[in-house]
């Protein structure tokens, strides 16, 4: 029950905050491969038009907002799993310059590919 508690306060944070603050966080998993930094980011239900990245220094923020279908709109809630609303997710990378150099949404997920610009492909260390 613990694990499940953290689970949930890390991917969506329940209302009561102020109306611009993000009141979730999408799931990411990162990997490191030849210089270059692999994100998937799960994001079922946003427009990739509508996802707004920013890379400051290491910081990566991936900010966007999950509408409530419109379907939805009046009916009476029996459960509500899926987060909603304004999100933000801010992400140390690891350390080095990085440009974006592919952006690629399918099936829900958002794939990000950043290059390390201080790595040279192909030389190895001696």
């Amino acid at each position: 029950m613990e694990r499940a508690g953290k689970l949930q306060s890390q991917f969506f944070r329940f209302a009561g905050q102020p109306a611009g603050d993000p009141i979730w966080e999408p799931p990411v998993e990162l990997v490191e491969h030849d210089g270059r930094l692999l994100l998937l980011v799960a994001l079922p239900g946003v427009r990739p038009a509508a996802i707004d990245l920013r890379l400051e220094g290491n910081i990566l923020a991936i900010l966007a907002e999950r509408p409530l279908p419109h379907a939805f709109s009046g009916g009476k809630v029996h459960r509500l799993e899926i987060p909603y609303g304004r999100f933000e997710r801010r992400l140390q990378l690891p350390p080095g310059p990085y440009q974006l150099v592919q952006r690629h949404a399918e099936d829900g997920c958002l794939l990000l590919v950043l290059q390390r610009l201080d790595h040279e492909v192909g030389c190895k260390a001696q």
